[in-house]
């Protein structure tokens, strides 16, 4: 048992003169495991690791390099464009990797505008008493300056819910469903389509109102920067790596 301790110690010994590293070691650097680090190879998120006499795999500080430059890219560009980005790297693709980096900027750009236009639209709604609301197609749609056609389409969309009133069957919009309209037609103004404002009507009538949103906003904005922040981390050590 001893003897085969010595070996150990010995082979890695002589690893680290001739600057390689074990999976174990690259494992450990960075808190993984050595099935991760065996992973991210066969993923090609890591080049290929040369192999022992003996058939181990050792790696070098280039690979620790790229291990690092993609840890770092998956905070603010996620595990799957990471991993992309890392491959079309390793496969000499530098040109690829850097359009999945502009396609990533160029989304958080058009979040970040998305969130604008939330908040100017959240900004702009008119108050609505509490006491009553009711209202039908007509009048809402003459208060929007929209046709009732349009209102009928946003109903299809799921976007606005009146209910009806079981002797005429005339559409009855509360209090909530004119917010929600005028929401609608706030983004509608800025450019959104249905299928993006449809998601956002949901988070509005989930927090009960248009007030508990402003807390949500403020996590948004935080998202942003956060994600903001750690692409200039991933960039740095992708640069690191392919210099």
């Amino acid at each position: 048992m001893k003897l085969i301790r010595d070996i150990g110690r010995t082979v890695r010994r002589n690893l680290q003169d001739a600057g390689r590293l074990r999976p174990v070691d690259l494992a450990r650097a960075h808190g993984l495991s050595t099935q991760a680090v065996r992973n991210y190879e066969a993923a090609g998120i890591l080049p290929e690791a040369e192999r022992t006499p003996h058939g181990y795999r050792t790696y070098t500080p280039r690979h620790a390099q790229a291990l690092r430059a993609f840890l770092a890219l998956v905070p603010g560009h996620g595990h799957q464009t990471a991993t992309l980005i890392m491959q079309a790297i390793n496969r000499g693709a530098t040109a690829d990797a850097l359009r999945l980096i502009d396609e990533s900027h160029a989304q958080i750009l058009d979040d970040r505008r998305t969130l604008q236009a939330v908040e100017a639209a959240l900004h702009d709604l008119s108050p609505v008493p509490q006491e009553r609301g009711d209202t039908f197609v007509g009048p809402l749609a003459g208060r929007l300056g929209i046709r009732p056609a349009t209102l009928r389409k946003w109903e299809r969309a799921g976007l606005v819910q009146p209910r009806r009133d079981p002797l005429t069957g005339y559409r009855v919009y509360s209090a909530a469903d004119v917010r929600d309209a005028q929401l609608v037609h706030q983004l509608r103004r800025g450019g959104y389509l249905l299928e993006q404002i449809a998601p956002l009507i949901v988070q509005v009538r989930s927090a009960g109102g248009v007030a508990p949103l402003e807390s949500m906003l403020g996590d948004w904005h935080a998202r942003l920067s956060a994600r903001s922040r750690a692409m200039l981390t991933g960039a740095a050590a992708l640069d690191a790596y392919l210099g």
